[in-house]
């Protein structure tokens, strides 16, 4: 039965992805792209423990899933002076545990919603992708100010649950709810359903 459910809920999904109206020409297959924003050794002390081992060792999961299915890993870093936060410095680098590959697409940014004033748009478009999936911190913060951005400029989002993260549990647990965020079996049968 949850299986039937769960194929219901992510056939209504993809069926919205791809609507359209008279208007507008067919769109386009499915592209997905993973997001994994500002998991720099300088945020992730801010973290409570336990939320931060589920968190990152899902969104390992996640960048491998993603990269089995051949679709892109975009890693986001937060730049910022006034926290000593450098290119170049261990504060600003992902923890070694993180599985970054070379070909990562590496985007930089200094407000909280990875669109603003940066290349994201232009690294999703490269790689022909229209959906994103949000993973990283802060729930309350930059992950929440790019999903915003994400659909600002055009993409459909999603935030994945157990794979965000925030200074609070409770505040992250309340987005996961308020903006739906879906879980691994959702993000799978997105993956192996997607046009490439």
């Amino acid at each position: 039965m949850k299986t039937r459910i769960l194929s219901f809920l992510v056939m209504m999904l993809l069926g919205s992805l791809m609507q359209t109206s008279e208007a507008q020409a067919p769109a386009a297959p499915v592209k997905p792209a993973l997001l994994v924003i500002d998991i720099q050794n300088a945020f992730l002390s801010m973290i409570p423990e336990a939320d931060k081992a589920k968190a990152m060792a899902n969104i390992s999961y996640y960048m491998s899933v993603f990269r089995q299915h051949g679709y892109p890993v975009i890693l986001v870093y937060h730049h910022g002076e006034e926290y000593g936060v450098k290119p170049g410095t261990e504060l600003f680098e992902f923890p070694e545990s993180v599985p970054i590959r070379p070909e990562d697409p590496k985007v930089i940014k200094t407000y909280p919603d990875a669109f603003n004033k940066t290349d994201l748009d232009k690294v999703l478009k490269e790689h022909g992708c229209n959906t994103l999936f949000l993973t990283g911190l802060s729930a309350v913060g930059c992950g929440l100010a790019t999903y915003v951005g994400s659909m600002n400029n055009d993409y459909r989002a999603f935030l994945v649950k157990d794979a965000i993260m925030s200074h609070n549990s409770e505040y992250t647990q309340n987005i996961e709810i308020m903006f739906e965020a879906v879980g691994s079996e959702v993000v799978k049968m997105v993956l192996e359903t997607s046009g490439k």
